[in-house]
């Protein structure tokens, strides 16, 4: 990574004492210096801040400093020509300044191969952050990216010059792109319109959407199919989802009433949000830390997940200092649950998360319970203990309804994530009537081999009986007996071997109870523990040598 940031010529333009005490401090994290008229002067590095002097700021050092800057515009601020630092003031009722910030401005030259593969997809993207997070140096790097390396036709929007620098002539940065400098704040969307009319960019890029003309703008230009890379400010999506002005970027939001049958068949109130439109932007990326950004591929289907209350499977890049690329995914919750009823779980693919580990015999997948405490009163159903090694199972519900199957698998605490794509299924579950009427959903089962498992009516006990079935004929596939035989005598092995037997050719096929040859002790909890594993009831009979086991189905 490269980093310019013509960090001399800012010293330039600060006071003697300043500057000199900047001279000693590593200069590499510092992020801005602040000059107030009455206080010392501080500087304000990325890990902690730090006063440069014991002198106090003085008329003659504000005065010292502007003579030696470009004029501030109507958003109060300047630059120092050719470079990407920005100066910005603060001034008094009568309009005088009485306080300068000093913000260094840093080229990074290879940050963005974090998100090279959304560049070359030619989507739109928005891209959210705080103040100071790194989203204009980003936005600087995608203008060079695409203008040198994709070879696009690029014009970057620069309305305070912050992006190409002060000065006529943009800095080197932006590469090729062209820059279009804004006369006033409140005149930015007037010039985002003017691009698109006179000069045919293929891309556009924006800095700071803040105003409804602006989204509008926006909106207007996404529809000319111009690519368009803007920022906002703003942690999460769900910033943008409460904010009237901006919410139009993403699609805008509406209340929808249902009717009576498709609440019930929802499991929702029948007035909940929806996206009113197609979003402006077809990806969106979160920037939290300057190295890890969390990024949203299909913006549309995020926001839907998210106005429904749960968002499962945001991808986190994570950059490391020696130039590998971390991609893992992430669950989220949504504050927006509240429209839905109360005895509505707040997750449903989130009770498991998973977490990659890399070892050296490869790659080794765990899954991490979480607890969920529902207000709804749970069904008594007897619970399942062990499934620590099976994978989570996509699980694709037609015409059943959402909450029930949603209560049975969080008191059953089985590893079943129902999803709302049925490409994406491992199982579909369905109502035997409504299946037989649906061509096209037993035409993907087939094609893509995935099980169907249906019931006569949506009662407690026939879906915790479905899921149950669901459960144990994954976990049958899941099993390995070479690493439960591992470390075993031959004894131990053969009395393994029965229980296999048993659970396979009794227990699942034939749905009876099998009693086991009399144990020792020792070796009868070696069989419990397998039993466990299948979720199988066990129990101990006899007397002496001649105790043994008897396995029941669940």
């Amino acid at each position: 990574m490269l980093i310019t940031d013509d960090l001399d010529k800012l010293l330039e333009v600060l006071p003697d004492f300043i500057r000199t005490s900047l001279k000693k401090h590593n200069n590499n994290k510092l992020l801005e210096v602040i000059m107030d008229l009455g206080r010392r002067p501080e500087a304000r590095f990325v890990d902690k801040p730090q006063y440069l002097s014991k002198k106090i700021i003085s008329w003659q050092d504000l005065d010292y400093c502007i003579k030696r800057i470009g004029i501030f515009n109507g958003d109060n601020r300047s630059g120092i020509e050719k470079t990407l630092h920005r100066i910005s003031s603060i001034h008094n009722r009568k309009g005088n300044i009485i306080g300068l910030t000093c913000r260094v401005g840093r080229a990074l030259f290879g940050t963005i191969s974090i998100v090279r593969d959304l560049l070359e997809k030619q989507q739109s993207i928005l891209i959210l952050g705080k103040p100071g997070v790194g989203k204009t140096t980003a936005i600087r790097e995608i203008a060079r990216v695409l203008a040198d390396e994709i070879q696009k036709r690029v014009i970057v929007i620069d309305t305070s010059n912050e992006i190409a620098g002060d000065g006529d002539i943009p800095h080197p940065a932006i590469g090729r792109a062209r820059r279009m400098q804004v006369t006033l704040p409140k005149q930015q969307h007037q010039v985002m319109i003017e691009a698109v009319e006179n000069h045919m960019p293929e891309v556009i890029i924006i800095d700071e959407i803040s105003t409804d003309l602006e989204v509008l703008a926006a909106r207007t230009i996404a529809e000319r199919g111009v690519q368009l890379i803007g920022t906002v400010h703003g942690n999460f999506l769900e910033n943008l989802i409460k904010n009237p002005i901006l919410c139009d970027l993403i699609g805008g939001i509406q209340y929808v009433t249902l009717g009576d049958e498709e609440a019930k068949r929802r499991g929702t109130q029948k007035s909940i949000l929806e996206r009113k439109a197609m979003p402006t932007f077809g990806a969106a990326i979160e920037i939290h830390e300057r190295q890890n950004w969390i990024v949203h591929e299909k913006l549309d289907f995020t926001i839907d997940q998210i106005l429904q209350g749960y968002y499962g499977g945001a991808q986190c890049r994570n950059m490391l200092s020696n130039g590998k690329l971390i991609i893992y995914t992430k669950n989220f919750f949504s504050k927006f649950i509240k429209h839905y009823p109360e005895n509505f779980d707040k997750i449903n693919l989130s009770k498991y998360r998973y977490y990659q580990t890399a070892k050296k015999s490869g790659e080794k997948f765990s899954l991490v319970k979480r607890h969920i405490v529902s207000r709804a009163k749970k069904p008594q159903i007897t619970k399942f203990s062990g499934y620590n090694k099976i994978n989570l199972v996509n699980l694709f519900i037609h015409l059943i309804n959402y909450t029930e199957v949603n209560k049975a698998i969080e008191a059953l605490n089985i590893p079943l994530a129902i999803c709302k794509d049925v490409n994406k299924a491992d199982v579909i579950l369905a109502l035997r009537f409504h299946i037989q009427q649906n061509l096209q959903i037993r035409q993907i089962a087939k094609s893509r081999q995935i099980m169907i498992y249906v019931i006569h009516s949506s009662t407690t006990t026939q879906i915790t009986r479905a899921l149950k079935r669901i459960f144990s004929n994954k976990l049958r596939d899941t099993v390995n007996w070479q690493k439960i035989f591992h470390n075993k005598t031959n004894i131990e092995i053969e009395a393994l071997k029965e229980v296999r037997a048993a659970i396979n050719n009794i227990l699942l096929v034939k749905k009876q109870p099998v009693q086991l040859l009399p144990r020792i002790t020792s070796i009868r909890k070696i069989q419990q523990s397998v039993i466990k594993i299948y979720n199988f009831r066990s129990h101990t009979f006899g007397e002496g040598l001649l105790r043994c086991l008897r396995i029941y189905v669940t």
